[in-house]
């Protein structure tokens, strides 16, 4: 059974390292909170063996990786808290082994790729770095009806993980030498590899963001609809987390899609008032979508043109 220490240590790990998602977390029930520290604490774990190396060359991360693999599938003995801990909660709440393979696949694919030619590509990277997040995040939920939340599951993860792409481009090219836009995308708009290195804002780049804004506003619109077929107790803190992830964009257009010479970051007292913002809609109406629509900053004006093909006639709010 996992022990307290075990849950200390993961919660460690996620207030240091995940502070957005460490908000929605406190407000998930003792019994999925608590699981979700463990999650979130291995996925870090993993995540970390490429994206802080510590000088680990690349045989060796995959080596680190491979062994991650089999200790969190319990095919050997680990002396390592968070993925003891991992291991028993994937037996309790019979978590896929394929999202877990495909998950350390995803972390074994950052140490030697860089770039994506196309979102299609982006998205198959995406389904084991984050939708399978989402997946095993859902069978910790336990859901009534798992076939009908877990493609939501799946479209929440990826606008999360495409958020933190957007937000994240320049610490990914300087600390990681990463670039996760696609290059279909920046080729539409002109833009090349060699300006985003060079941190080079211009109205073409802006043009990029902006079409990848819209693509991952589609996949929250997705996500937040199938909010609904999860546990009632969870249900407001996957919606806290929409919001709060959402939010980034707002900063972003406020820069004018500039995340090239900054990154940017949400306050503590701004997550806190979107915190109370949510909150209080949802004691009026307990229904995802709209609290959604009155708290985000997702605009679902003229919805039939959401996705990024059409995202010169949406609003820039």
């Amino acid at each position: 059974m996992v022990d307290d220490d075990q849950i200390a240590r993961s919660k460690e790990i996620q207030q240091r390292t995940g502070k957005t998602f460490h908000f929605a977390t406190r407000v998930l029930p003792k019994r999925v909170r608590e699981a979700t520290y463990v999650l979130y604490a291995f996925f870090r774990v993993a995540d970390e063996v490429v994206d802080d190396a510590g000088g680990a060359t690349p045989d060796q991360q995959r080596e680190t990786l491979e062994r991650l693999r089999a200790e969190a599938l319990g095919q050997r003995e680990t002396d390592d808290a968070v993925l003891a801990a991992f291991s028993e909660m994937r037996e309790q709440y019979d978590i896929d082994e394929t999202d877990v393979d495909i998950f350390i696949d995803a972390m074994l694919t950052d140490i030697t790729k860089s770039r994506y030619e196309t979102y299609d590509e982006l998205e198959a990277y995406m389904d084991g770095s984050a939708a399978a997040v989402g997946r095993m995040m859902t069978a910790v939920m336990d859901p009534d009806e798992a076939d009908k939340a877990l493609p939501h599951a799946t479209a929440l993860g990826e606008a999360f993980q495409l958020t933190n792409f957007l937000r994240d481009v320049r610490e990914d090219v300087v600390e990681r030498d990463r670039i996760y836009l696609p290059q279909t995308t920046l080729d539409e708009h002109g833009v090349t590899t060699e300006q985003i290195r060079s941190f080079e804002m211009d109205d073409r780049f802006a043009a990029a963001m902006r079409s990848e804004l819209h693509r991952a506003e589609h996949l929250y619109k997705n996500g937040v609809a199938g909010i609904k077929f999860l546990p009632e107790d969870c249900q407001l803190a996957v919606l806290l987390a929409a919001v709060l992830y959402a939010e980034h964009h707002r900063l972003i257009r406020r820069r004018n899609y500039d995340v090239l010479s900054k990154t940017p970051q949400l306050s503590t007292p701004h997550k806190a008032l979107l915190t109370a913002k949510t909150w209080l809609h949802w004691q009026f109406s307990k229904d995802p979508e709209t609290v959604f629509r009155k708290v985000s900053t997702v605009s679902y004006h003229d919805s039939r043109h959401s996705g990024p093909e059409h995202a010169e006639r949406l609003p820039t709010r």
